[in-house]
């Protein structure tokens, strides 16, 4: 049985769609694929085991499987109900805790954050149709992990954000050359807010509504580059220029090496 939520929202509307199947014993890696290509969302998530609260998760968007997908993981624990969850992904083991109003917040693998080589960036830039001259020079680009992996950029004004036109067939190459999943476009609003978007060209979507992987991996940029507390909540705006607005709450707590990514799923009731 294939459930659809949308992820970080309150809304069917709004958010990021996911697929969700938490039966997903009986399936081949070729039937995942095909699930989650007929359904079109940008991920779908399988529960392939079950042992007490701890779940074999696989992710899969529709040309390829994802090592780790944020808003998928948060779709599939308000599916299966409050409590606390262990998602044992490609990446690792993700604690998943669900509230009884419908808040999941996952704890991330402990992010890293590596330079961006100038000639990786200069093809990024180029691909994007962005100029040196359109970057905050004070959040200076980075590839950040945090189970999967994004180059961050970061754009000078909202309004460079919102003009998001790219080569999608020579982005794609770059992100599928590189490993990179999305990339993490940013413009920093206030201190501890951000809008983002996130293209999505490797996993057959132009652009992610949601996207909890790279808010993770965001986070830990931040962290890295102390640009933010080491006690600090961010807010997250994604979606809006997509007309699926989405709000996403990352919270670094001191001594905990991962991050922590929270949001509301709710169903997206059946056409």
């Amino acid at each position: 049985m294939i459930e659809r939520y949308a992820a970080f929202t309150d809304s069917p509307s709004g958010g990021n769609p996911a697929g969700v199947v938490l039966d997903a014993s009986g399936l081949t890696d070729a039937d995942m694929l095909r699930i989650a290509a007929d359904l079109g969302y940008s991920e779908t998530a399988f529960v392939t085991e079950r042992a007490g609260e701890r779940y074999r998760v696989r992710y899969f968007s529709p040309l390829t499987e994802i090592p780790f997908c944020g808003h998928a993981t948060v779709a599939t624990a308000v599916a299966l109900g409050p409590g606390e969850h262990r998602f044992v992904t490609n990446v690792g083991e993700v604690p998943v805790i669900v509230d009884t109003t419908g808040v999941a917040t996952l704890t991330s693998v402990p992010p890293a954050v590596a330079e961006l080589p100038a000639a990786d960036l200069a093809a990024l830039l180029t691909t994007l149709g962005w100029s040196a001259e359109d970057l905050d020079p004070e959040l200076p680009p980075r590839v950040a992990y945090a189970g999967a992996f994004h180059p961050v950029i970061a754009a000078g004004s909202r309004k460079r954000l919102a003009e998001l036109d790219y080569d999608v067939p020579a982005l794609k190459a770059l992100m599928t050359d590189r490993d990179w999943t999305t990339v993490q476009l940013v413009f920093r609003a206030g201190p501890d807010s951000f809008d983002v978007r996130n293209p999505f060209p490797i996993g057959g979507v132009y652009e992610d509504p949601a996207t909890g992987a790279a808010a993770a991996a965001l986070g830990g940029y931040l962290r890295e580059l102390g640009l933010v507390p080491d006690d600090a909540t961010l807010g997250l705006r994604q979606g809006d220029d997509l007309g699926r607005p989405s709000r996403i709450t990352v919270r670094l707590v001191p001594g905990e090496p991962g991050v922590r990514v929270s949001g509301r799923a709710v169903p997206i009731p059946a056409e």
